[in-house]
């Protein structure tokens, strides 16, 4: 079984930046899309950001303008880039590939934006 490993997450301040990275344990196929997700405490999972196998995009409101989603196919890495980051910001961040046959999630890294 293909397990996802996040990375990149940490502290950081007010209008920083971070570069958050999915890296698979193994190959994987027939992807229909990747993408990002998070959970603050006490709040339901959301979207952040996902990127269907055709280039289409889905932002939340919430980080559109601020967020960049991208994918190294050769090397199925999928990586999130976030500017300006708010205290708002605060979750733990998942990712996601989605197949044919199943949804693959990592086990979350934790972005904390505090002053």
């Amino acid at each position: 079984q293909v397990q996802l490993v996040e990375s990149g997450g940490g502290l950081v301040q007010p209008g920083e930046s971070l570069r958050l990275s999915c890296t698979p344990s193994g190959r994987v196929f027939n992807i229909n899309a990747v993408g990002w997700y998070r959970q603050a405490p006490g709040k339901q999972r959301e979207l952040v950001a996902a990127m269907s196998i055709r280039g289409n995009l889905s932002l939340a409101d919430s980080v559109k303008g601020r967020c960049t989603i991208s994918r190294d196919s050769a090397k199925n890495m999928v990586y999130l880039d976030m500017n300006g980051l708010k205290p708002e910001d605060t979750a733990v961040y998942y990712c996601n590939i989605e197949t044919a046959t199943y949804d693959f999630w990592g086990q979350g890294t934790q972005v904390t934006v505090s002053s």
